[in-house]
């Protein structure tokens, strides 16, 4: 019997807006029996969120104190449990994807499919690869579970408006006992999150310090938009890691995304190749950032960017 079981990504109180494009990916698999699991201490309000998604069978929730911090070494082992009952697995190609999915498809012993960007059929994928600069077609065999992460950034979320039924499950798997959740890192900010915010403004090498990404933060609020950084920006150490987006950061599709400061580097392009409209801000009229850009400015970014942040505010 072939039916599809979601791993839900949330905080807790709030369903990641990947898990709806993970939906929108799993739907276009021709299988009508979607499910979406819920781990958490206590589950109801993630629960009521995701059974709302159009297209959703059933909601499933697993609760307990174990579940309070996604921890993929205790989550991986209920996946596996319960596992018997679908033909696919799927999460979002997130940091809680990468982490958990990779786990539990070895506890099964299976080969995972990392970022399926297109569905062919039930059984056949297309991912990126080398950067994003190919992209090869993968097929799971029928003797094999398909255990796979879905690329968030190439597709939009499932919209509301479904009534799934909601069950309680008792966990089955015991507590490996080897991993324990210590405290998360972070940097803190009141702005959208970088990875589902329809705007983004970006900042590059060029802003030349951590003080000068001040600029940035400030277009960024008063566009209502997250702020991201290239790879050479947080390198510098002008801002943290968790705000790098491209190859080795976060792979984003905002609607409009702004290049600041930044080159073009492939590395970086990969990060945004699917974003609605990309503004490009850069003295350098060569920099490989124009040749992906729907609008290009060439000049001094201290010039341009007060001076854009300005007219916005009028």
């Amino acid at each position: 019997m072939s039916r599809i079981l979601i791993i839900a990504e949330h905080d807790g109180q709030r369903l990641d807006p990947a898990t709806a494009k993970t939906l929108t990916g799993a739907r276009q698999m021709g299988i009508a029996d979607i499910d979406v699991v819920v781990f958490a201490a206590s589950a109801a309000e993630v629960a009521r969120q995701a059974a709302a998604l159009e297209g959703v069978s059933r909601v499933l929730t697993v609760e307990g104190e174990d579940f309070a911090h996604p921890l993929a070494a205790r989550i991986a082992p209920e996946i596996v449990a319960m596992a018997n009952e679908y033909s696919h697995v799927l999460a979002p190609s997130t940091t809680f994807g990468k982490d958990l999915l990779p786990r539990a498809a070895a506890l099964m012993g299976v080969n995972q499919v990392s970022d399926i960007m297109e569905v062919i059929d039930a059984r056949s994928f297309k991912r990126p690869i080398y950067a994003g600069n190919a992209i090869v077609t993968v097929k799971v065999p029928e003797s094999c579970k398909v255990v796979a992460t879905v690329r968030t950034a190439s597709y939009a979320a499932a919209a509301e408006g479904g009534s799934a039924t909601i069950e309680s499950r008792e966990a089955q798997a015991a507590n490996p006992g080897h991993t324990r959740f210590v405290k998360v890192e972070g940097s803190e900010g009141d702005g959208p999150d970088l990875a589902s915010a329809p705007v983004v403004v970006s900042g590059g090498r060029a802003l030349g310090s951590s003080e000068n990404f001040a600029i940035i933060y400030s277009l960024a609020k008063s566009l209502g938009a997250a702020v991201g950084a290239s790879r050479a920006a947080v390198d510098a150490g002008y801002v943290p890691n968790e705000l790098q987006v491209g190859q080795t950061g976060k792979i984003i599709a905002p609607d409009l995304y702004f290049a600041i400061g930044i080159s073009g580097a492939i590395q970086h392009l990969t990060g945004i190749k699917d974003a609605g409209t990309i503004v490009a801000i850069n003295k350098d009229a060569e920099a490989p950032i124009f040749e992906v850009a729907d609008i290009g400015l060439v000049g001094d970014l201290f010039e341009i960017v007060p001076q854009l942040e300005k007219a916005i505010s009028q």
